[in-house]
């Protein structure tokens, strides 16, 4: 298939590009905007092959995603382009809305635009895949799971922004009958996750001997969803999931926070032992996020049962792997930072304004 992936420089969305031509034989016209966490070097091991096209464009740019519509003709859309980090929701709300609303309205009226005129055959292989987050469903107790029955309950800015692109793209399938797809994912980890996010973040703080933040006590539980089996099972859904569904992607590998945070400093004891100790030593507590949900978890039996996919990685396997991946990484570091990373703290807005 060729298939319109937007976001494909980001985290995610790179997996997915690198994935879909390596080992599934897919043709892909890349859409990303380039943003801070962006980055083509994601993608530089496909990026001369002749599956791979890339147009920076902004989704929310109506005639530029018409043109990149017209000009590529797609078999189907991956719509993973979106802000994504809680801290920054809070922080400046916005981008959010902008991106995550408007930009998924303007996309699905391109897409269903282009859709109404293909020919009968194609259009009833088309599929627009909306990929979303566990995060939509709020916060669990110390028990069950989020279904893709779960009600909807966003806590944050991001979530909410998120909540409301599944509901548009839920309405785009049952008003105008655009053959949508929808997954919610748990929280992904892996190389080439841009380091504002907890892994990352910890790593980084740890081999250079700063404080390793931890929010809160640390008690939050969230499972861990490795990046390369994301991608695999958003490509599984795009091929075979029946139209109109949702379907929950998790990784089956729960942990609190400070769990997570001691099992990757212990990782890097053995990987590259620092001569003043543990790295563990510099775990600090700093104030929790406002609004910080409690508690996710993902019952991904239905793309198991329906799909027959289901998580290769080990959070154990998955932590060490991503550990080597970033200690190995020094000039994709070096490019970040080429382009001015700042490393510090975000989110706390609402407590700074009370």
């Amino acid at each position: 298939m060729k298939i319109l992936v937007t976001g494909g420089a980001g985290f995610i969305g790179s997996a997915v590009v690198r994935q879909a031509i390596t080992k599934r034989g897919h043709n892909i016209v890349n859409v990303d905007k380039l943003t801070y966490a962006a980055n083509l070097d994601n993608v530089a091991c496909v990026s001369d092959s002749p599956d791979y096209a890339f147009e920076q464009v902004d989704i929310c740019d109506r005639s530029a995603v018409a043109l990149v519509f017209a000009k590529h003709q797609p078999d189907c859309v991956m719509h993973l382009a979106a802000e994504s980090h809680v801290d920054r929701s809070i922080d400046g709300p916005g981008d959010f809305i902008a991106t995550n609303i408007t930009g998924t309205f303007v996309l699905l009226e391109a897409a269903r635009a282009y859709w109404s005129g293909l020919d009968a055959d194609r259009k009833a292989a088309f599929r627009f895949h909306h990929v979303s987050t566990d995060e939509v469903f709020g916060s669990l107790g110390e028990t069950g799971a989020f279904t893709e029955t779960t009600p909807y309950a966003p806590n944050s800015p991001y979530s909410a922004s998120k909540a409301s692109s599944d509901m548009l793209v839920r309405a785009w399938g049952q008003t105008y009958g655009l053959p949508v797809l929808i997954s919610n994912c748990s929280n992904n980890y892996g190389p080439f996750q841009f380091p504002e996010k907890l892994i990352p973040v910890v790593i980084q703080a740890a081999i250079e001997g700063r404080p390793i933040p931890i929010y809160g006590a640390g008690t939050n539980v969230r499972d861990w969803l490795h990046v390369e089996d994301h991608a695999s099972a958003l490509l599984t859904i795009l091929e075979r999931g029946a139209h109109g569904e949702t379907y929950n992607v998790g990784g089956n590998a729960e942990a609190q926070n400070i769990e997570l945070v001691k099992l990757i400093c212990a990782t890097l004891d053995a990987a590259r032992p620092d001569p003043a100790g543990p790295y563990a030593r510099l775990i600090t507590h700093v104030t929790d996020r406002p609004g910080h949900d409690h508690r996710y978890a993902i019952d991904a039996s239905k793309i198991a049962r329906e799909l027959g996919w289901t998580p290769t990685h080990t959070l154990e396997q998955g932590i060490g792997s991503t550990v080597d991946w970033y200690l190995n990484a020094e000039a994709w570091w070096a490019g970040l930072r080429a382009r001015g990373l700042k490393v510090g703290r975000l989110g706390l807005s609402t407590i700074a304004a009370e």
